[in-house]
Formats: C-alpha cells, sequence, structure tokens
C-alpha cells in the first residue's frame, strides 16, 4: 500500500475532500469533508461537524471512500476507510480542531465551520487514481538542520545557553525569526515566558493558560499544535482579555506582561518540551507568512524538542549536584543615591519597584525572599539549593525547573530595574548586586 507519510501534503486542508458512504440500505451520498488528517500510517481522521447525512451512514455502515488531491501536482488518491470510533477531547480532536479553526478563518467561516468530534478510521487501502499531474517538486529534507541543531544543543552547558543557543540556532539553520520558548508553572496551570526572538519587546515574564492559544493548547493536550492560518479564536490578545475579565481581574491587568507574539501571525506551531510523562514547557514558533509550517517542520520540531527536554533535565541534575555548598556572606558593596520603594504583594507576590511592574508568583517570593535577607543581613550570595528549599517560597515541586525561574527573574531585572542584578556566573549559586539603597514594603493585597 502507499505510505500515509507520503501524503501527508494531500491532508493539509488546501483543498477538501470527497467522501461517499451508504446508508444501511445501499442509498449512496457523497459531500465534502474538512479535513482527512494523518493520524498515522495506518489510520487517518475526518472532521464532524454536522450530524448529516455522511455521519448517519458511518454509524450505521461503517466504511467511507474518500478521493483526496495533491494541491501541489494534482494528483487524486482514493482512501478506502472503516470507522472505529469518534473522539470529542484529546491530542488528536484538539490538533484537528485547531486546524478547522485556521481553515475556517481563512475562508471566512469563523463562525460556522465548528468541530463536533474527530472520526477515526482504520485505512484499508490507499490507490493512486490515472489522471493527469504536475511532476513533484523535490521534498525538503530537515534531517540535517535537525541534525546541526542538536549538535548545538548538546553543547552547552547551563540553561542559559541552552536557551538562547536554541533560538540563535533556529533562526540561522532552519530560518525560523520568531521564537520563544516557555516554561511550565504546575500550581497555577500557566506557562511563562523565558526566552524569545525575533520580536520587538521580549515578553520575558508573560504568561499563557493552559488552553489558550496554541500554545496552552499544546500544553494542556501535550501534543503539537499547528495553525497554517491566523484564527481569531486562538488570539493571545484575546484570551488573556477574556480570562482576566470573566475572573474580576480587570483592575489587575497592570501586572501582565504584554506577551511577544507578532501582531498579524500567519501561521504558528507551538510543540510541547517533555522529559519522561513531565511536561518541562512548549516552544513555539510563528511566521507573517500563511503556510509557512507543514508536516516536515512540525516533525523537525518535535525531534529538536524531544532533546531539549532531555537537556534541561540533565542541566536541572547537574546544578542540584552542584548546588550543595553553603553561600557565602560577602559584605554588600556600598550603595549610593536615592532609596526605592520594593513592594510586595502578599495576595500573589507580586513585586513593584517604584510604581513599575516586575513579577509575580515563584519569582517574585524568590526576589523577595533574595531582597529581605541582602537588607535584614547583609547577604549577597545564595544557593539553589536552599531557594528550592525555603518554604517561604513555595515551588511547586522539587521537580520544578528553579534555574528557569532565575533566568526569568535575571531577565527581567536587566529589562526593568538596572540597579539590582543576579550575577550567575557561579553554578548552582545566585549572587545579589544592589547598587541603590532599598526600602522593602510589605502589602497584603493589590
Amino acid at each position: 500500500m502507499i505510505s500515509l507519510s507520503s501524503l501527508r501534503n494531500l491532508m493539509e486542508g488546501v483543498v477538501p475532500s470527497t467522501v461517499a458512504t451508504c446508508a444501511a440500505d445501499g442509498t449512496p451520498n457523497v459531500s465534502f469533508v474538512s479535513q482527512l488528517h494523518y493520524v498515522d500510517e495506518s489510520h487517518v481522521a475526518l472532521s464532524f461537524q454536522f450530524f448529516s447525512k455522511t455521519r448517519q451512514n458511518v454509524l450505521a455502515n461503517p466504511r467511507a471512500s474518500v478521493l483526496g488531491i495533491d494541491p501541489q501536482t494534482g494528483t487524486q488518491y482514493r482512501f478506502d476507510l472503516e470507522y472505529l470510533r469518534t473522539e470529542t477531547e484529546g491530542p488528536l480532536y484538539e490538533t484537528m480542531k485547531a486546524k478547522l479553526a485556521g481553515i475556517a478563518s481563512h475562508e471566512g467561516m469563523s463562525g460556522v465551520f465548528r468541530l463536533l468530534g474527530s472520526d477515526l478510521y482504520r485505512v484499508l487501502e490507499v490507490e493512486k487514481l490515472a489522471g493527469g499531474e504536475v511532476p513533484a517538486p523535490p521534498r525538503r529534507n530537515l534531517l540535517p538542520a535537525v541534525r546541526a541543531v542538536a549538535e548545538r544543543i548538546a553543547r552547552c552547558t547551563e540553561l542559559s545557553m541552552l536557551l538562547d543557543e536554541l533560538l540563535s540556532a533556529l533562526e540561522s539553520i532552519l530560518e525560523i525569526h520568531h521564537a520563544m520558548v516557555l516554561f511550565t508553572d504546575t500550581r497555577s496551570e500557566q506557562l511563562y515566558t523565558v526566552a524569545s526572538r525575533g520580536y520587538q519587546r521580549s515578553g520575558i515574564g508573560s504568561e499563557i493558560a493552559f488552553g489558550d492559544g496554541v500554545i496552552g493548547v499544546a500544553a494542556r493536550a501535550r501534543t503539537p499544535i499547528r495553525l497554517t492560518h491566523a484564527a481569531a479564536e486562538y488570539s493571545y490578545g484575546r484570551a488573556i482579555r477574556e480570562r482576566a475579565e470573566a475572573g474580576g481581574l480587570g483592575a489587575s491587568l497592570t501586572t501582565q506582561i504584554p506577551f511577544a507574539g507578532l501582531e498579524r501571525s500567519g501561521s504558528q506551531l507551538a510543540v510541547p518540551i517533555c522529559s519522561g510523562a513531565q511536561l518541562i514547557g512548549v516552544l513555539y514558533v510563528e511566521s507573517p507568512e500563511e503556510q509557512r509550517f507543514r508536516y516536515d517542520d512540525e516533525d523537525a520540531l518535535v525531534a529538536i524538542a524531544a532533546q531539549l527536554g532531555f537537556a534541561v533535565r540533565l542541566l536541572q541534575q547537574a546544578e542540584d549536584a552542584d548546588a550543595t555548598a553553603s553561600a557565602g556572606h560577602s559584605a554588600p558593596p556600598r550603595t549610593t543615591g536615592t532609596a526605592v520603594s520594593v513592594r510586595r504583594y502578599r495576595e500573589n507576590d507580586s513585586i513593584f519597584i517604584g510604581d513599575d511592574y516586575l513579577i509575580k508568583g515563584v519569582a517574585g517570593a524568590i526576589v523577595w525572599k533574595l531582597l529581605r535577607d541582602y537588607t535584614n543581613q547583609g547577604r549577597t550570595e545564595f544557593t539553589n539549593r536552599e531557594l528550592r528549599l525555603d518554604p517561604s517560597i513555595r515551588l511547586p515541586e522539587l521537580s520544578e525547573n528553579l534555574e528557569a525561574r532565575l533566568i526569568l527573574l535575571q531577565r527581567r531585572l536587566e529589562e526593568r530595574c538596572p540597579f539590582v542584578r543576579l550575577d550567575r556566573s557561579l553554578r548552582g549559586r545566585v549572587r545579589l548586586i544592589v547598587a541603590r539603597p532599598l526600602r522593602l514594603i510589605e502589602e497584603r493585597s493589590a
């Protein structure tokens, strides 16, 4: 049988497929289907959007014939299918739902196209039909590019270096100019941005809730989510605003760090970063060009994300091993200038430097502990181990990546507070550098 993976270009939804079914009494029916979706070498899925005659027929007689057309060559293929089941949640459903949203937006049918379920079929046979066709363009081979990116990842010896090298390699090797890495906050079921490239603002510290946009859906379903056309319902600005308003948080939007995504994104791809069963975060890329990311790009980034998850876990284990020694108590340097107020709100550990919002959550608890010990005890050096075990920080679990929080905090301070700095040159340790007097103020709620 023809390999299904060789026909994935046909299943991008560029050209609608035609599906033929029969009722229990043998009456035939032919209709169009929005998606013929590749699942694996033995299965495909069709989008279930309406309770149509097609739907009635496959429930009564679980066989279907689908005609698909390769949009690049015009070659037609007939798929002989056997209906197995309908999925209304999970990775397959979420992937097809996002893809349908992009197709609907492109066709001006956003209010009409709605996925009710993903109908899973076993592929019994695929036949190439005779007819006129144009030569197929040469297939892209991204394996050398994946290898080059993997080699650069393997040379990294600390997390900050790993993140920077990854984004640099994506740009120079895969020509992906807009990308970011987000890590998971298991306590709040959100992701926070730790690294980005190609944007006017970095968006470091911006948060995306599980289920919001392609990033949040990829995290929740732990599956790659790819949009080849912009889809309004996957807009991050809208998602963040609606979530805040639903929770009565309209007055708290000043603590939301703006997301760094493109204003007009034509293509989006989000890939989960995992280590074993643990979700570490999401690798997200986008482009202003429609249909920029295809199946081969998805395959490449899934492979890269797999190695990234492995590398992050190894670096975290090395960090923990190096953080067993006690921190020094060097005398703090002399500060000059007017004292600056640092305000902490206990409700969510949000930190303000003067009137300027810095960070909240676990990262906020970390910087407050550092500044409090600096002010009360004159301490400037801290180990990762003591920060991980400090109950006031309330790190969600031992497997949570403390190093990522420190990178987030270091980069936010560089952007918003030049007179307070974190030196990460010592492995497994943090050195706090303060250039102006500080006045710490603690509040119960904003």
